[in-house]
């Protein structure tokens, strides 16, 4: 027990502190094959390109413990793009929505007919199209566009940021947040239970005081002696607490695991299950809309290709084909410790895009979630810190429970002999 507490003296605080396993971010974009009988109101045709694989490397800063028994910390995040392990180049070019245009486009719809037909006018002036044809690093890591400070001009605060626009401009070089959690000191279940994060006891993106709690830890370790039941977890990118729920025991390189995946429910629409209500305006179960916490853009997340989603979602589009196997987020956790040995956790980002009237450049699109990309952050103890951990947490343990059974074995004999001689004696 004392070595799962959050303690500078415990064998897993630099486990914590700087985490050791190989963490790998995989990218995978859905190139729109068709966008020109998108524009005129057909079905869009898609074909996955990657992945697109990055190292990650997590450590924390700013590490500071209270007299509360938490402790405040920082986790960063640096990606380094690996070319041997992706399929293509950050220099290769794909053809995908035009995000923001299509994005201000929805976002705009119920503005005054004057304001679009501006709109449609300056989108004309910078040649701006509903598709854009762009390199992989650019719609990642950003790229300038004039059409931020024409937005901003039009609609001061529609979007409000400026410079670059990329869909993971602030994921690199960055940190989630200042969590402070709980070490252990005193009561062992609540360790890296989360007190708060950036100050907070709840968020305040949805609709209910449910959906705003920040629950569970920090997703890097549990509690130790785990249940077979179920875990939660706070997602800064997913601006909400998820809680997975326990499928099968089973072994990790010889550690003993619990296999923890994504229940149906996590992405489904209040009407499918009630709890889920306060994450709405909903649409179809399967996905959920987090343009509250995403500058109110038309933006969906879910899992990739629409797994676990309703059917309708699938079949909107051309190239998906969901499965468990791709396309499911699972957790593999050593319940004696909490700690995680194997993981892979996908999600799916999508864009809401239709016509909007007075925005020609939108033409005839018709109504449909369209998936921009999925990506999963998956890793695993491998090496020296599995062999460690093996050797202290499976080895030593189930050598003590051998030495104790030879005892109990030796002592049988012993006991009997004891008792014979005493009835001689007598």
């Amino acid at each position: 027990l004392q070595n799962v507490r959050i303690n500078p003296s415990s064998i897993s605080f630099q486990m914590w502190k700087d985490i050791p396993v190989p963490f790998y971010l995989s990218v995978h974009f859905f190139e729109v094959l068709n966008p020109k009988q998108v524009l005129q109101g057909e079905k869009p045709v898609l074909s996955q390109r990657g992945p697109y694989v990055y190292r990650e490397y997590r450590y924390k800063t700013n590490i500071t413990f209270h007299n509360n028994d938490t402790v405040s910390y920082l986790e960063n995040r640096n990606l380094f793009f690996q070319p041997d392990l992706s399929n293509g180049t950050e220099d290769e070019y794909v053809v995908v929505p035009n995000i923001l245009m299509l994005g201000a486009a929805v976002m705009m719809e119920k503005l005054p007919n004057v304001l679009k037909i501006l709109l449609s006018g300056a989108l004309a002036g910078l040649k701006q199209e509903a598709f854009m044809n762009r390199t992989v690093g650019e719609i990642m890591w950003g790229y300038e566009d004039p059409l931020i400070d024409t937005i901003n001009m039009l609609v001061p605060g529609l979007i409000p940021f400026k410079g670059k626009f990329g869909l993971f401009v602030d994921f690199n070089n960055s940190n989630s947040g200042l969590f402070t959690v709980n070490t252990g000191m005193k009561d062992i279940s609540q360790v890296h239970m989360i007190d708060s994060w950036n100050g907070l006891k709840k968020v305040n993106y949805w609709r209910s005081s449910q959906c705003n709690m920040i629950n569970g830890t920090a997703g890097e370790m549990w509690p130790p002696f785990m249940s077979p039941t179920s875990l939660e977890f706070y997602s800064p990118d997913a601006c909400r607490s998820m809680t997975l729920v326990y499928e099968q025991s089973g072994k990790f390189k010889g550690v003993p695991t619990y296999r923890f995946v994504a229940p149906k429910t996590l992405f489904a629409n209040g009407t499918d299950y009630p709890p889920n209500e306060g994450f709405c305006p909903c649409m179809q179960s399967g996905i959920q809309n987090v343009s509250t916490c995403r500058l109110n853009a038309p933006m969906f997340i879910s899992h990739p290709h629409f797994y676990n989603a309703d059917p309708s979602l699938v079949s909107a589009v051309e190239g998906l084909h969901p499965s468990k196997e791709q396309h499911g987020l699972f957790l593999d956790v050593h319940p004696m410790t909490g700690i995680p040995m194997n993981c892979s956790i996908k999600l799916q980002l999508n864009l809401y895009i239709k016509r909007v009237s007075g925005i020609i450049q939108t033409g005839k699109i018709k109504p449909v979630v369209l998936p921009l990309l999925w990506f999963a952050e998956s890793g695993s103890i491998e090496g020296s810190v599995l062999k460690q951990f093996y050797n202290n947490l499976v080895l030593l343990p189930s050598v003590l429970d051998y030495v104790q059974y030879i005892f109990l074995g030796l002592s049988v004999p012993l006991i009997i002999s004891a008792a014979v001689l005493m009835a001689m004696s007598k």
